[in-house]
Order: structure tokens, then C-alpha cells, then sequence
């Protein structure tokens, strides 16, 4: 991930189903990506683009969001400005996220603990971000 990042996957149901953090302050940087939750979920009622791009900031991060078509979203808290990596980022994660629903057994809505799936979104951290 890049020198600055938490990824979030956060559930329709403001539960979150996946993290990856690379810093020690992942408090801090889950209560920024939680913080932001309000203003998502004000910006995809009135938005019919999934990539939100920056839509926080806090100091020196922002905070980036991406909403599928179930209304789950992809956060990132990021202090690069690397705006189409970021988007590259979201979609193909998105393609691994769908891979994830489609395995008959994991259950919608439940915690991603499929330790391919966070070592490919890690692979694609460091490739896009």
C-alpha cells in the first residue's frame, strides 16, 4: 500500500466486511474512513457514478470512496492525489470483491477472511496506488 493507506470494504449495512492497514494508526485512520460514512451515504443518493473520488479530507489524508451497485463501499484513506490509480484500484477490486460474492459459500454481508483475496488486494495497492 502506498506510504499512507487504510482499505476499508464496508457492508450495506455499515458493517465493516474487510480491512487492510499498513500503519500503526489504524485507530486513527478507521475512525477518519468511519467519520466519512455520512457523507457517502448523502453523496450515492445523489450521484449515479460509483467512483466518488476524494469526498474527506483530514490534515494531510483524504478519503477516497468507491459504492457498488448493492451499496457496499470501498474506502481508501490515502495522501497521494494519484486520482486514476486510485480509480483502477477500486474497479479491480471491485472484479475480485464480485469473484468473492459468486463462491457459493460465503455468506453476503459477512467478514472476508480469504487470505487470496488480501494478498491480491495488496498486489494491486502496490501496482496502483
Amino acid at each position: 500500500m502506498t506510504s499512507t493507506a487504510c482499505f476499508i470494504i464496508v457492508s450495506r449495512n455499515d458493517i465493516p466486511i474487510y480491512e487492510a492497514e499498513r500503519e500503526d494508526a489504524a485507530q486513527l485512520h478507521q475512525f477518519i474512513l468511519h467519520a466519512a460514512l455520512d457523507i457517502v451515504q448523502d453523496l450515492a443518493w445523489t450521484t449515479s457514478a460509483m467512483f466518488l473520488k476524494a469526498i474527506d479530507k483530514f490534515n494531510d489524508l483524504m478519503v477516497s470512496v468507491y459504492v457498488t451497485a448493492g451499496h457496499t463501499r470501498f474506502m481508501l484513506l490515502h495522501d497521494s492525489r494519484n486520482e486514476d490509480g486510485i480509480k483502477s484500484f477500486f474497479q479491480e477490486v471491485h472484479e475480485l470483491y464480485i469473484k468473492i460474492l459468486l463462491n457459493p459459500l460465503y455468506l453476503p454481508g459477512s467478514r472476508i477472511t480469504s487470505s487470496h483475496f488480501d494478498t491480491k488486494v495488496r498486489a494491486l495497492a502496490r501496482k496502483c496506488l
